[in-house]
């Protein structure tokens, strides 16, 4: 579904991402968890190519693109990647002058050139998923953190992506708000949804993903299970982080 083979992203002389081999299969909900700076949520913006690996290779359903130095990407390229995915961003970024239903609209009428009514029909019943059709004429200054992601979740959605990309969902939301989105994220989950997620929320990534990648300046560190990682990490690094999250979290809550 999603592979990515030696990928590399440097920024003038620095590295972010050093030589990532990952394989994310189709239903499956991925974690990417670490420090900081480590490469979490450059590595999920390469998988849509907001930002271009400098080398590797990246394959997304049946769509590969190979990466060098000297290789400038067609724009045929990107959409072709881009469309397959969805991205739901730390901090929402709704059009302000949008109503919900409109911002979840804004896709498929401008893109895919859905009429309205059809585009207007298949929006409600996004926002009725997430639990937000109440807020359908809402603009977006007048609804909570949590609520305003709800609506992003829903605007990615739109247009019927195979994989949802989610920088960092909750990371801008209060415990409280917060558990709205993952119980949204939650239920995609138990549909099937294939996801990769960036967060520092370790009770996010347990309760919701199937597979973790711990990345420390930017290198995966460890991969596998949730449950194997989070319970029995075999590595000592990744043992002191979730010691550390863990601790800070249970703190917080």
């Amino acid at each position: 579904m999603i592979r990515l083979s030696h990928i590399e992203k440097r920024f003038g002389e620095a590295v972010i991402l050093k030589d990532i081999n990952l394989a994310m299969e189709e239903g499956s909900v991925t974690a990417l968890v670490g420090p900081s700076g480590g490469g979490k949520s450059t590595l999920l913006r390469c998988i849509n190519l907001l930002e271009i690996p400098s080398k590797g290779s990246l394959t997304l359903g049946d769509h590969s693109i190979t990466f060098a130095p000297d290789k400038k990407l067609g724009w045929p390229d990107i959409q072709r990647i881009r469309r397959q995915t969805g991205m739901v961003f730390q901090n929402f970024q709704l059009f302000p002058h949008r109503t919900a239903l409109e911002n979840v609209m804004e896709s498929l009428l401008t893109v895919l050139k859905w009429p309205k009514e059809k585009a207007r029909a298949h929006a409600m019943e996004l926002l009725t998923k997430v639990g937000m059709a109440h807020k359908a004429d809402a603009w977006p200054a007048t609804l909570s953190g949590g609520q305003q992601q709800r609506v992003a979740i829903a605007r990615a959605l739109a247009p019927s992506p195979r994989v949802l990309l989610c920088d960092e969902p909750t990371s801008a939301l209060d415990p409280e708000l917060a558990a709205e989105v993952v119980d949204v994220l939650a239920k995609l989950a138990a549909e099937g949804t294939t996801m990769v997620m960036a967060t520092h929320d370790l009770r996010l990534a347990s309760r919701i993903a199937n597979h973790v990648v711990f990345l420390e300046a930017g290198q995966v560190i460890e991969t596998g299970p949730a449950r194997d990682v989070f319970d029995h990490p075999r590595e000592e690094r990744t043992r002191q982080f979730v010691a550390t999250v863990t601790a800070a979290q249970t703190h917080e809550g």
